[in-house]
């Protein structure tokens, strides 16, 4: 098991080392020049040298990624230049709201998409089989932006069961400001037992959470169900029927643990594809987080926040990687070999 770890580990290090590569070769193509940027148009000639010497922008290239990558390590992650705040600070105050929505939605997509999936290899070429892939098909191909506006043009505006956009009410920072501990609005809320601003937050979240959740949703289930079949075919099965267990209690209590180490593995990849994809969604239902971040910075053409937008993605990405390497090793001692 350590042999595992540690090969994941340095698997794991070798990506965010070529991610971090490649982020600064691109902040160096494109084009534009940071210290017009940050300087502004009108800037002297003497406030232009400023600004190059500051970010080190007339060093050789090679000195420059090796100061790059020294200030990533000691958590300099650059100055934005929209914002003239570190980018740091900036992403500390973005990611936890984008956080907050995946984590709300990833916990829809896990609690619907697997039991629907065990129905669907239960009733296989059944009724209850069609229904699930067909409902996964339609909820992976929608476009997000359509079911957004669908749901707020159906729940949110003719129904008037859920707000339109927001985190929650902002009047409630009067009437009950929240204390900020982990900038996470759900759990700081919990934590000072701030109840109205927990409620309307929930409140708030169920629209942009249930369109974040649609994609992860179908997956989960298309992977569960094949990957129970699939586990439903091995001989452990097949001596299970022959001591006369039924196809439910082999799929739920011998199939379900092995075929869940695929869909982790699934469920990684899912949770950093939804944080971009939730970038769309933020925008349409005026989430603050990491979109409305990057939606600036792009706009502004801030390389330090984009790459610093960029960085973070693959380093969550990378880490709930590992997190499912981890679980994957404990759940089937087949995954050690791999």
């Amino acid at each position: 098991m350590l042999r595992y770890l540690a090969r994941r580990l340095g698997q794991a290090l070798l990506v965010v080392a070529g991610v971090v590569v490649l982020t600064f070769t691109v902040m160096r193509l494109v084009p534009g020049d940071p210290a017009v940027a940050f300087a502004g148009p009108k800037a002297t000639p003497e406030e232009l040298d400023a600004a190059r010497e500051r970010f080190g922008l007339d060093d050789p290239l090679p000195v420059q990624l090796v100061a790059y990558v020294r200030d990533l390590v000691t958590g300099d992650w650059g100055v934005s230049l929209h914002t003239r705040q570190p980018v740091r600070d900036d992403l500390y105050l973005a990611f936890p709201a984008s956080l907050e929505l995946v984590g709300a939605a990833l916990l829809i997509a896990v609690v619907v998409g697997i039991p629907i999936g065990v129905l669907a290899a239960r009733y296989k070429t059944k009724f209850p089989d069609f229904g699930v892939r067909f409902g996964s098909m339609l909820a992976v191909s929608v476009p997000v932006f359509w079911l957004a506006l669908a749901l707020q043009l159906l729940l949110a505006g003719r129904l008037d069961w859920f707000p339109v956009a927001g985190e929650y009410d902002s009047s409630l920072d009067t009437t009950s400001p929240l204390t900020l501990w982990t900038n996470i609005t759900v759990v700081d809320a919990l934590i000072t037992g701030n109840w109205p601003i927990l409620t309307s937050t929930l409140h708030h979240l169920v629209l942009p959470a249930l369109v974040v959740a649609a994609y992860p949703t179908g997956v989960i289930a298309q992977m569960t169900r094949a990957t129970l079949i699939e586990e439903s075919g091995q001989d452990h099965a097949r001596l299970e029927r022959a001591l006369g267990f039924g196809e439910t209690s082999i799929l739920t209590k011998f199939a379900l643990r092995p075929a869940l180490s695929p869909v982790l593995a699934l469920i990684a990849l899912v949770f950093a594809y939804s944080i971009v994809n939730g970038f769309l969604v933020e925008a349409i239902f005026n989430w603050p987080g990491l979109g409305s971040y990057a939606a600036e910075a792009i706009r502004s053409r801030d390389t330090p926040a984009i790459a610093g937008v960029t960085l973070l993605v693959a380093l969550v990405y990378v880490l709930a990687n590992l997190v499912v390497d981890v679980l994957q090793g404990f759940l089937d001692p087949r995954a050690r070999t791999r």
